[in-house]
């Protein structure tokens, strides 16, 4: 018996359509399956430079010249004004103390700016998704995926012919699909956990921690606020009161902008109608004396806790219901098996700090692809459009995953990246009440992030294989060690100087320069001193980098 579609794709946000779009360059039958209908609320809305190139990567190697304007902020606007997204141009980071307004420390010691675009028009976005994931169903099915919206999934069976069979129902009426492959889209504890009872095996030493969020107009900015010490309407060149003065690396408010705080934090993401994105990520024990259940009511506690944070929300109103989320973690005890996979954003789940989901999940899609590219074709000489067929454990639920195959590489490597970020972000956690630990500590993740931008983006033969640097035995048992999580840094010089030596390696960007004072701007400059770290010479990089104009000068 035939199958009704070669790949069967459950979830249709930005990873389960990127995916049906490069599936049907490939020449697959593709079903794209979806609980509810757009457009639809979805969280996941920071994108970062790693994801812009793979975005370029996955659009130039599939053919996709549609998706490849998402890749930067200036091609999107051109391209896309009706999809609405944000400029970040980087990371902020302001630390807050229960009871005091926020004042700039000696040193710039409680907060953090990096910087991840040197200019508006390459800057990173963030996503309004209800907006993007419309758009990028709509390609999909342009491209010919049957899409089909409220669509509730109940089980999968193997079926006789070893093909997954998937039932539920669509506006009422019983569903039916029979698939070649099945991958998971549909988020953390999804469709493919429920149906073949995966276990949440959770992450070693995380923190439990819930979340309270909610989409908010007029969120003032923290540029144009005394307690922040700007003196003009924050740009590159303005000058910050009480901070020696010095030049601010981007406007702080067009990034990814962070309050922290012991126990938690706090992230306001701007998306360009006048939306801001808020909501805060808490361990238990805050959660707890928040009462965060209440939603609307806890978050004005929490705001009532924080002066500063307070006055920028003074005259904010949410434009939808909070939600909360009681378990925030997530880790599946294994993400792919026989005739399915799970994308990284259904595997696991960890925290929106760092902004590390868009990425991850576009590092799963880049290996999904290169499989269904190259996978294993069923009954040897079929016709068909290859896919993974084999086997990827001795049964659904995962367990010895032998003999090797590529499932069990996409198994391992979407698992492992995970656990690594998870150690990171619960080292980051432990950080948030030292937050000069958590800064340096910081320097692991944007080290990684823009030593893989730029390897990739210049071919490097040293690109990483993984996220975080994870195929550097070096780089992340010291990313282990030195986590505020289990070091103490009571010396916090010693710390930093720790932290520069575990990054020297992968530092390309001017990082851990005490005399910059916690604020890094893009200078490439650096990268070009930096070239042989790359396995390059500073004439190919210069050379890749810097407008030939330019060059000379």
């Amino acid at each position: 018996m035939t199958p009704d579609t070669d790949l069967a794709i459950v979830g249709s946000g930005f990873g389960g359509s990127i995916l049906a779009m490069i599936a049907r360059r490939l020449g697959l039958r593709v079903m794209l399956l979806e609980r509810g209908r757009h457009p639809r609320f979805a969280i996941g809305e920071s994108a970062s430079p790693l994801a812009g190139i793979l975005i370029e990567q996955l659009s130039d190697r599939y053919g996709l010249p549609r998706l490849r304007p998402l890749s930067a902020f200036g091609t999107w606007q051109r391209a896309y004004p009706h999809v609405r997204c944000g400029l970040k141009r980087g990371f902020t980071y302001f630390k807050h103390d229960v009871g005091h307004p926020y004042r700039c420390a000696p040193g710039r010691a409680n907060q953090l700016l990096v910087a991840a675009s040197p200019s508006d028009e390459l800057s990173d976005t963030h996503w309004l998704r209800s907006e993007v994931d419309h758009f990028l169903v709509d390609e999909a099915a342009a491209l010919g995926a049957e899409y089909l919206d409220s669509t509730s999934l109940e089980r999968l069976d193997i079926g006789p012919d070893g093909h997954p069979l998937l039932t539920g129902t669509r506006e009422s009426k019983p569903i039916r699909v029979r698939a070649r492959f099945v991958v998971d889209a549909s988020g953390p504890r999804g469709f493919l956990s429920r149906a073949l009872g995966i276990d949440d095996r959770g992450f070693d030493g995380y923190p439990a921690t819930q979340a309270l969020f909610s989409h908010f107009i007029d969120v003032a900015k923290c540029q144009d606020m005394p307690d922040y010490g700007a003196t003009v309407r924050g740009c590159e060149g303005a000058t910050v009161r009480g901070c020696e003065g010095a030049t601010v690396p981007y406007p702080m408010d067009d990034a990814a902008l962070h309050h922290v705080f012991d126990g938690g934090w706090m992230w306001v993401l701007r998306f360009g109608n006048g939306v801001t994105s808020a909501g805060v990520a808490v361990e238990d024990w805050l959660a707890a004396d928040l009462r965060i259940a209440d939603g609307a009511a806890a978050w004005d506690r929490l705001l009532a806790r924080y002066p500063s944070v307070a006055a920028q929300f003074a005259d904010a109103q949410p434009i939808r219901e909070f939600t909360w989320m009681p378990r925030l973690p997530y880790r599946a005890g294994v993400a792919a098996g026989e005739r399915w996979a799970m994308l990284p954003s259904a595997a696991a789940f960890i925290d929106p700090l760092f902004s590390t989901g868009i990425p991850l999940t576009l590092l799963g899609i880049e290996r999904l692809a290169r499989i269904l590219e190259g996978g294993t074709s069923e009954g040897g000489g079929s016709k068909d459009p290859p896919l993974p067929v084999r086997r990827a454990g001795p049964d659904r639920r995962g367990g010895s995953l032998d003999p090797p195959n590529p499932l069990r590489d996409y198994n391992d490597a979407t698992l492992a990246d995970a656990d690594l970020t998870a150690r990171f972000i619960a080292g980051s956690y432990a950080g948030f009440g030292r937050f000069g630990a958590f800064a340096a500590y910081s320097m692991f993740y944007f080290a990684a992030a823009s030593f893989s931008e730029m390897a990739r983006r210049l071919s490097s033969p040293r690109t990483p294989r993984g996220f975080l640097c994870g195929d550097s035995h070096a780089f992340t048992s010291a990313l282990e060690r030195l986590s505020p999580a289990v070091h103490t840094a009571a010396d916090i010089g010693r710390y930093e100087d720790d932290v520069a030596a575990a990054v020297s390696d992968r530092n390309i960007a001017g990082l851990c320069d005490r005399g910059k004072q916690n604020w890094y701007a893009v200078d490439l400059e650096d990268t070009i001193r930096a070239a042989g770290k790359l396995g390059l010479t500073p004439d190919e990089v210069r050379d890749a980098l810097v407008p030939e104009p330019l060059r000379s000068r």
